[in-house]
C-alpha cells in the first residue's frame, strides 16, 4: 500500500520521485506508516495526505458541516478512547453509524465502534486537529482548551508575583501556564500563521495571529495571566524576565506535531505591559521553486542571467515579510553544486541547505554582519549571502567583496527596485562603485492566493476596465476577474497561502548612466519601463486575471493605482 500511496501523491503534484524514494527508506528503518513519515519529513502536508488516502481507498473526506453539533453516544462511550483513537462519530442512521477518523486503515477502532451501536460503520477521513477539537468542545466541559488551562491557575498564586521575580519565575514553569503557551504555538501553527502578537491592554491579554499577512485575533486571556505568559515566553527565549523597562530580543527553537519551529521573539516595554511578537520559522516550510514563487518567464529569465554572473552584486528588495530571503534561497539552491563554495551570513539562519555554509551572527559576542564579512572573504568563497544590508560597513564590504570576483546577494528594504540604487547612495556608497557592481535589483511583495474551491469568477466593469488599464492584458472579449467568497476548506477567508508578485531591474548602460548623473529613483524607474520591466503591480494583474488572487490583493500592497 505503501507505493500506492506515494504513487498517487505523486499524480497529485504533492510530492516528487525522489522524495518518496527518500521515505521509503526511512520507512523501513523505522517501520512507520508511509503518510506519518512524509508529514513528519515535512514533504507533504496533512490535506495532502488525506486526498491521497482517500483516491486510494476509496473513502470519502469528512467536511466540516459533517461534524456533529451534539454529542453522540456521549453515556456509552470514554471520551479517552475516541481521543486515543482519533475518531468522532459523525451521524448514526437507522442501518449504519458514520465515523470520522485520523487513520481509516484503525479496524479496531472501526469493530469497536461497530459493537457499541450494533451497526455497520461508514468510515470517513477527518483531519486530525478538527477531530481534535470537535472532541474537546462536544466531549469536553463546553469551555475552549484555553478557558480549561486559565480555570487551572490559582488566583491566590498570582498575588504579588509582578514584583517577586522568583515566585513570578516559578509561576511561569508551572504547567497550567506552559500548557497554555504551548497552546497559543501549536495554534498558531495548525493555522499557518507566520506571527503570533500577544498585546496588554488595561483588562485583558489578546493574542493575534498573523496569517497570509493578514493578523487575526483569536483569543484574550485575563490580565492578572499577563506577567506569567510573558514570563514563560522569555524564559523559553533564554531572555532576562527581570527587565520589563527594556527592548529585548530572543529565540526559540520548539518541535509541534513532528515539525521543527524556529521563533524571533521580541518585546517591548508598553503603558499596559510587555508587548512581545513572535515569528515562526518552519524548517523546510517552503518550497525553493521558481515556479512556487510566482516568478514568471521574462522576470525569472532575467534574475537567473543576473545570478549566473561570476561577480557583482543582485539585491533583493521589499518590507518586511516580503518573501526576500526566501527568494534568496531558490536562487541559492539554483547556484548550489559541488565547484562552487557559497557563504551565507544571516539574522538568523532562516532555511537549511546542504552544502552551504551558513553562519548567524551574534552582536552580543560582537559577531556582526560586518566583522563576519571580513573574515568569511578569507575563506575563498565563489558566492556570499547578506541576510540584509543595514549599515554602510556592511555595503561597503559587499562592494569590496563584488569587486575582487565574488558573486554578492543581498537584501535591502526598500519600496520599489529602482529605490535600492537610492538607498545605497544614500547610505554613502559610492556612485561609480555601484555601476561597477549591481548586477540587478528583483522588487517584491506577496500577495494572498485565492481558494481554488471556492473562488468565484465575476465580468470586470468597464470602469474597473478603464481605471486598471487591464486591455493591455487582454485586448478582446471580456474581461474575467475573481473574487474571494470563504468555505470550509480556506477557513471562511476566501485565500490559501500567498505567492510573490515581481519586478525585476536589470542595470543596462543607459541605468548605470542615470546613476552617475545621480537621478532620483523614479526617473530611472521611467527608463526601465521603457527599457522593458514589468512592473509588480503589473506581474499582480495577470496573476489576478489567471484567477491566482485577487485586484483588492494587488492595490492592497502596491497601492499603484
Amino acid at each position: 500500500m505503501s507505493n500506492k500511496l506515494g504513487d498517487i501523491l505523486i499524480e497529485l503534484g504533492a510530492l516528487d520521485q525522489s522524495s518518496l524514494a527518500r521515505a521509503l527508506k526511512a520507512q523501513n528503518e523505522l517501520d512507520e506508516k508511509l503518510g506519518e513519515i512524509l508529514i513528519k519529513l515535512g514533504m507533504i502536508k496533512e490535506d495532502e495526505r488525506m486526498k491521497a488516502l482517500s483516491e486510494l481507498l476509496d473513502v470519502p473526506i469528512a467536511e466540516k458541516a459533517d461534524y456533529p453539533t451534539e454529542p453522540l453516544f456521549n453515556s456509552r462511550i470514554s471520551t479517552n478512547f475516541l481521543k486515543k483513537s482519533k475518531i468522532i462519530p459523525l451521524r448514526e442512521g437507522p442501518e449504519s453509524i458514520a465515523l470520522a477518523m485520523a487513520d481509516p486503515l484503525d479496524q479496531y477502532a472501526v469493530e469497536a465502534m461497530s459493537m457499541l451501536s450494533g451497526k455497520p460503520v461508514e468510515v470517513y477521513i477527518g483531519m486530525e486537529k478538527e477531530i481534535e477539537t470537535t472532541l474537546e468542545s462536544l466531549y469536553g466541559d463546553g469551555q475552549s482548551q484555553i478557558d480549561n488551562i486559565v480555570a487551572d491557575v490559582s488566583d491566590e498564586r498570582l498575588d504579588g508575583s509582578e514584583e517577586d521575580i522568583e515566585r513570578l519565575k516559578d509561576l511561569a514553569s508551572e504547567a497550567p501556564i506552559v500548557r497554555l503557551v504551548n497552546s497559543l504555538f501549536t495554534r498558531a501553527y495548525e493555522e499557518r500563521a507566520s506571527d503570533i502578537h500577544i498585546e496588554p491592554s488595561e483588562t485583558k491579554l489578546f493574542v493575534r495571529y498573523r496569517v497570509d499577512g493578514v493578523l487575526r485575533e483569536v483569543d484574550s486571556t485575563p490580565k492578572r495571566l499577563a506577567a506569567a505568559i510573558v514570563s514563560r515566553i522569555k524564559i523559553m527565549a533564554h531572555m532576562n524576565i527581570a527587565e520589563r523597562r527594556l527592548a529585548q530580543d530572543g529565540r526559540i527553537r520548539i518541535r509541534i506535531r513532528d515539525q521543527d519551529i524556529d521563533m524571533r521573539v521580541s518585546t517591548v516595554p508598553t503603558l499596559s505591559g510587555e508587548s512581545v511578537v513572535l515569528r515562526l520559522l518552519e524548517h523546510n516550510a517552503v518550497e525553493l521553486d521558481f515556479d512556487q514563487l510566482g516568478f514568471d518567464k521574462l522576470t525569472l529569465d532575467k534574475f537567473i542571467t543576473s545570478i549566473s554572473e561570476r561577480h557583482g552584486i543582485m539585491l533583493v528588495t521589499g518590507p518586511t515579510g516580503s518573501g526576500k530571503t526566501t527568494s534568496l534561497y531558490a536562487a541559492l539552491k539554483h547556484l548550489n553544486s559541488r565547484e562552487r563554495k557559497i557563504i551565507t551570513v544571516e539574522d538568523p539562519v532562516e532555511y537549511q541547505l546542504e552544502g552551504v555554509t551558513q553562519i548567524q551572527v551574534n552582536s552580543d559576542i560582537g559577531l556582526t554582519f560586518s566583522n563576519v564579512l571580513r573574515s568569511i572573504v578569507r575563506q575563498d568563497p565563489d558566492i556570499i549571502m547578506i541576510g540584509e544590508m543595514r549599515d554602510l560597513e556592511t555595503a561597503e564590504i559587499a562592494v569590496q567583496s563584488a569587486l575582487t570576483g565574488h558573486l554578492v546577494l543581498s537584501t535591502l528594504h526598500t519600496n520599489d527596485a529602482a529605490g535600492a540604487i537610492t538607498r545605497m547612495l544614500d547610505m554613502g556608497v559610492e556612485d561609480y562603485l555601484l555601476t561597477s557592481t549591481v548586477n540587478g535589483v528583483l522588487g517584491q511583495r506577496l500577495v494572498r492566493t485565492l481558494c481554488r474551491k471556492c473562488r468565484e469568477p465575476f465580468q470586470a466593469s468597464d470602469q474597473l476596465v478603464e481605471r486598471m488599464k487591464l486591455q493591455r492584458f487582454e485586448e478582446t472579449g471580456n474581461i474575467t476577474l475573481y473574487k474571494a467568497k470563504g468555505c470550509d476548506q480556506c477557513g471562511g477567508s476566501g485565500f490559501t497561502g500567498r505567492i510573490g508578485i515581481y519586478e525585476f531591474l536589470q542595470i543596462s548602460d543607459e541605468i548605470r548612466n542615470l546613476v552617475l548623473k545621480r537621478i532620483d529613483s523614479t526617473g530611472l524607474y521611467r527608463t526601465a519601463k521603457e527599457q522593458g520591466l514589468v512592473s509588480m503591480a503589473e506581474d499582480g494583474i495577470k496573476k489576478a486575471m489567471a484567477g491566482i488572487t485577487t485586484i483588492e490583493e494587488v492595490l492592497r500592497v502596491t497601492r499603484q493605482y
